[in-house]
């Protein structure tokens, strides 16, 4: 009889967990940590500007606080694939102050996505890189992280997990097709993700990236600067080498430093 009603009372434990979502929270002191520096965060906010501390300049004798603002919000997507062995080492990794990188968000390879940081907010993901004019492409992007040890391929229901990721952002923040890119596009001298098995060209038919259309008739002008092209694309190109190599691994799915006939009518085609 003890043990009948042992047994029941566990069940009702089980339901209840599973009625009110109470699953294990493994991550309880790091959620912990992120309310307490998003609750300093908004205290910075609500306080009013300090005047200027230069004496030879005359402070208002009053705060006049303007009407007509907004948050900042991304204007850039940029993907990476994490290089860890599973997406809970990832997680881990974000978790850890030591490590000083984080992501926003993190999709795991059976598709699971895990919103890391808000929007709003400045993630530590995309370092030291350069896209076009833009130098500090973590003030002005969000970062997603694809479960991927760098060299495999993404799976089916991963790739579907960031379209409908994607979707979203680009609804939400009105983000430009051409502004979703890759790590190793921002950073073609230290970075190569997402890899070679990345689907560029599938995202770009959903709307999500460049691509091309087929090049059998394009005729690239005489004298055509292949290296002007990729700048004009976005590539830093101060590394060539290293810029082509960039390219490649998006546009053509290799990563051979090498520029053809076909590349260049590609560049052409982009670059206008």
């Amino acid at each position: 009889m003890a043990n009948r009603f042992l047994s029941k009372a566990v069940f009702l434990v089980v339901c209840i967990t599973i009625v009110y979502g109470c699953a294990p929270k493994p991550y309880a002191a790091t959620n912990k940590s992120y309310k307490k520096q998003a609750k300093q965060f908004a205290e910075t906010l609500k306080s009013l500007p300090d005047n200027i501390p230069v004496d030879s300049i005359a402070n208002a004798p009053y705060w006049t606080g303007t009407t007509n603002f907004s948050m900042r919000k991304p204007n850039f997507v940029i993907i990476h694939h994490t290089a860890q062995k599973s997406c809970d080492e990832t997680l881990k990794t974000f978790t850890l102050p030591r490590t000083q990188v984080s992501a926003h968000y993190v999709i795991c390879k059976d598709g699971t996505i895990h919103h890391m940081l808000n929007d709003y907010l400045r993630a530590w993901h995309a370092g030291a890189g350069k896209w076009g004019s833009l130098t500090d492409v973590n003030s002005s992007s969000i970062g997603i992280e694809l479960d991927n040890n760098g060299y495999d391929s993404f799976p089916a229901i991963q790739i579907k997990s960031l379209l409908v990721l994607l979707d979203t952002l680009q609804k939400r923040y009105s983000i430009p097709t051409a502004n979703f890119i890759g790590h190793a596009d921002i950073a073609p001298t230290r970075k190569n993700d997402p890899n070679i098995f990345f689907p560029w060209k599938y995202l770009s038919t959903h709307g999500f990236g460049q691509w091309y259309a087929d090049t059998t008739n394009v005729i690239v002008p005489a004298g055509f600067n292949y290296l002007q092209g990729l700048r004009l694309i976005g590539y830093d190109v101060k590394d060539s080498t290293a810029a082509i190599r960039a390219f490649k691994r998006h546009f053509a799915q290799d990563s051979v430093a090498v520029i053809n006939e076909a590349d260049k009518k590609v560049i052409y085609m982009l670059s206008r």
